[in-house]
Order: structure tokens, then C-alpha cells, then sequence
């Protein structure tokens, strides 16, 4: 972390910045794939988001993916909801500083690619797969 010592956290606003610089940066084909998610900056997770991914921590949660991945969407579905990415500020901010190693632009870059990945129908496990490529 390379902010001076008693200077402001990162807002909403700041990881918003962040994201959409990140999301502008995916490649065009791959952005046209994923169009229609929609990004939310949030301190924290709800309860009822905790308890379904059965999380007592809400520290441990630093992103999330909500909505039908692409190999479950069915043109038949009269109405389906937009998905929606959400980032959480606190989860975030506490891994960046426990790390100290990485930009929090690049930290939020990556939570963003893999949250996208679930929009793909990628498991964790297969992103991990990729990244150790």
C-alpha cells in the first residue's frame, strides 16, 4: 500500500473508477459477450447474501456474481434479471492492505475478471486452473 499514512480510504466512487477502468481495458469481443452486467460498489454484503453463501465473516467476501451464467440462460425466460457484479469496499480494502504487495487497481481488476468469469459459467476452481497457467 502506498497511500500516506493517514490519508482517506478509497471510496465507492475510487473502486468504481477502478472497476470501469479494468472492464475498458477487457477486450472488445469479450466485453460484447458480457454486455448487460451490471456493477455495484457496496461497503458490505447484506445478511441474506452472507447467510446464502453461508459466511459469518463479511471480510471474506470481496466480490460476487449474481444472475444466470451464460450456460444456463435460456432465450425462453420471458424476464431475466440483468446480472449483476457486486464489489465490497471493506473486503477489498482489507485484503489490499494485507497484502502490500499489489495496486489496489490491479487487486480490483482481478476480483472484477473473476467475477466475470462466473458469468461464463467458470467454477473458482476452473479460474484457478487458468491462472496457474
Amino acid at each position: 500500500m502506498t497511500d500516506p499514512v493517514g490519508a482517506l480510504a478509497p471510496s465507492l466512487d475510487d473502486l468504481e473508477l477502478h472497476a470501469r477502468t479494468a472492464w475498458e481495458a477487457l477486450p472488445a469481443t469479450f466485453r460484447r459477450l458480457a454486455d448487460g452486467i451490471l456493477f455495484r460498489i457496496e461497503d458490505w454484503p447484506d445478511e441474506e447474501i452472507l447467510a446464502e453463501m453461508e459466511l459469518e465473516d463479511p471480510y471474506e467476501l470481496s466480490g460476487l456474481y449474481q444472475g444466470v451464467d451464460l450456460t444456463q440462460a435460456s432465450m425462453a425466460d420471458p424476464t431475466p434479471q440483468a446480472p449483476v457484479i457486486f464489489l465490497y469496499r471493506r473486503a477489498i480494502l482489507d485484503e489490499w492492505a494485507a497484502r502490500g504487495d499489489l495496486p489496489l487497481a490491479e487487486l480490483v481488476a482481478h476480483i472484477l475478471v473473476h467475477e466475470v468469469g462466473h458469468h461464463f459459467g467458470l467454477s473458482d476452481e476452473q479460474m484457478d486452473a487458468l491462472l496457474a497457467l
